[in-house]
């Protein structure tokens, strides 16, 4: 079988998907299910996603929800996929991430994205309109900037103010991009989340003008490429493209409702009569993704690597059956030969030299 290097990161992103006729609460409770299962497969870490106003989706909150996620686990590292800066001030990003680390020391990510709100409505409830939403993309950099400057104590824009308990704390930052966001990573020195992997060459592209850009910081002395998107495991090939049904029809809808909806089974939607347009974007997105049986995946997941040279892939799997989620997730851990957790351990105590987000 032909797998990753054993030197290979994998993680996991949940974004705490709402099954169709179930309340939120119950996709929260999930996650943090899953994040213990995710431990004891063996995965580098876990990290929740940030989402407003969606109906199928119940992560808004994501240092709230990675709270109870490092506290319901002992050993996996725990982050957010991301924090959206345009969403909040940096200094209550700070301290928020500083009570994270000072309860769950050496166990805490901090993943940063600078997308606003998914429609006009939303972004008005955010305080945004498109212009503002825009501008504040715009100042992704300082916002980031700030908010690092507030764990090293150096930040010049609130003199005489200190965040509390976040000054003195090393969180390791992430930065979720494509395209220009690759370059505000190299620029600012820090590890790189890029996706997705459906669409290869843009990947490609991407990872080599970040590693071209990459300027050394405190925070990373050299350049980090975490790969994202999403991977599905299953018995058959067949079964593993089933599985991407509810999400990829979700998609299809938020495209063309402006609304991303709870995931629904496979053969209720394949009983649907989609429009045309819908059609297309439905078969689009049932391709690309890596999928299969676990032999298949393992392969494709090498090659993926060996072609980028990344350090880590963050898996997303989203499907309605949530026992075959499990199930891709065990298979996924049993192909690449991850070694399974027993009993968890103290990750505060693992080497800090092993870049970046330490060891586990």
């Amino acid at each position: 079988m032909s797998t990753p290097s054993p030197a290979l990161r994998l993680s996991v992103l949940d974004r705490s998907r709402i099954r169709e006729g179930e309340e939120p609460s119950r996709a929260l409770r999930d996650t943090v299910r899953l994040a213990r299962e995710a431990e004891a497969l063996g995965y580098h870490r876990f990290w929740v996603s940030e989402h407003h106003g969606v109906p199928g989706v119940a992560g808004s909150a994501p240092t709230v929800l990675a709270a109870a996620v490092a506290a319901a686990t002992s050993a996996i590292r725990v982050g957010t996929g991301g924090v959206m800066l345009p969403n909040h001030r940096p200094l209550v990003v700070a301290e928020q991430f500083g009570v994270l680390e000072s309860l769950f020391p050496g166990r805490i990510d901090m993943g940063l994205g600078r997308s606003s709100g998914f429609t006009d409505g939303v972004r008005r409830a955010l305080g945004q309109d498109r212009a503002t939403a825009a501008a504040e993309a715009g100042a992704f950099p300082a916002r980031i900037e700030e908010l690092l400057g507030w764990f090293t104590g150096t930040q010049t824009s609130h003199p005489g103010v200190r965040a509390r308990p976040a000054e003195g704390l090393r969180v390791p930052p992430f930065v979720l991009a494509t395209g220009e966001g690759a370059r505000i990573a190299a620029e600012a020195g820090l590890p790189l989340v890029v996706g997705d992997l459906r669409h290869r060459e843009r990947l490609a592209a991407a990872v080599e003008a970040y590693r071209s850009a990459f300027r050394p910081s405190g925070w990373a002395p050299e350049p980090y490429v975490v790969l994202a998107g999403t991977v599905v495991v299953a018995p058959t090939d067949a079964e593993a493209r089933r599985l991407l049904v509810p999400e990829a029809w979700a998609l299809a809808h938020s495209r063309t409702r402006g609304e991303f909806p709870p995931l629904l089974p496979p053969e209720r939607v394949e009983e649907l009569v989609m429009t045309e347009r819908q059609r297309g974007l439905y078969e689009d997105g049932l391709t690309g993704h890596l999928y299969g049986t676990g032999e298949r995946v393992a392969g494709e997941l090498a090659r993926v690597v060996r072609e980028t040279g990344a350090d880590e892939v963050l898996v997303t799997t989203s499907t309605y059956d949530r026992e075959a989620l499990l199930g891709s997730y065990r298979g996924l851990a049993r192909a690449v030969g991850l070694v399974p957790r027993s009993g968890g351990g103290d990750a505060g105590g693992v080497s800090e030299s092993v870049a970046p987000g330490g060891g586990g």
